[in-house]
């Protein structure tokens, strides 16, 4: 699947690893709102993101679910039980009609048989998730809320089209929706993004830029 070599991570393995996690997935259809798995659910294993966006969603309690991010692709999210990891720890769904590649942990266990290497290339892909979602929080930390904005939109955007609401984007950079709406307005005076029915398409990724700063 020629959509999997764009991941960095997955172009890094050799290419009989990369050969064998592909031909170990099933590829599945997902509905806008169909679950891919939820936190705590002991099946764990990889799952790469073909087309569409997904959404990473985390329950702080019985009353409320969180939104810490979109996925595009060519994203690949995951982890394993085998090697000492947990449950599912976060709630992942579509956000639009997409197709996932799912890798389950049976489905490791049968290509570690030929390429030991797969549990190491897991590793190396939970550090990355890990610290992905440590810059994350550093960069919602210090930025401002027209900067959290546009790095949001550039961030999950694929290619030039941002598929998302503002409540979502309000949740994703912790402001409110009027907050929200203004900055778009701003952008989109500025020549940087249009505003649409199903999203934001980027005219100008970098004037987003600067405005990051």
């Amino acid at each position: 699947m020629p959509l999997l070599a764009r991941s960095g991570w997955f172009a890094r393995q050799p290419a009989a690893l990369q050969r064998r996690l592909a031909a170990a997935g099933r590829v599945v259809s997902l509905a806008a709102g169909q679950w891919v798995y939820s936190q705590g659910d002991e099946g764990t294993g990889l799952c790469a993101l073909l087309s569409g966006a997904l959404r990473l969603e985390v329950a702080l309690d019985a009353e409320r679910d969180v939104l810490i991010g979109i996925a595009t692709p060519p994203a690949i999210l995951g982890q394993t039980q085998r090697r000492g990891g947990g449950p599912r720890i976060v709630t992942t769904r579509a956000n639009v009609p997409s197709r996932v590649l799912l890798i389950a942990d049976d489905a490791l266990e049968r290509v570690a048989a030929a390429e030991p290497g797969v549990w190491r290339a897991v590793n190396e892909l939970v550090y990355a998730q890990l610290e992905e979602m440590t810059r994350v929080a550093a960069r919602l930390l210090i930025q401002g809320p027209a900067a959290r904005v546009a790095w949001r939109l550039l961030q999950i955007a694929d290619g030039t089209e941002a598929r998302i609401g503002q409540a979502d984007l309000a949740e994703l950079t912790g402001l409110s929706r009027k907050t929200v709406n203004a900055h778009l307005a701003a952008f989109e005076a500025a020549g940087a993004i249009t505003r649409g029915y199903r999203g934001v398409r980027i005219v100008d990724a970098s004037a987003l830029s600067r405005m990051i700063g």
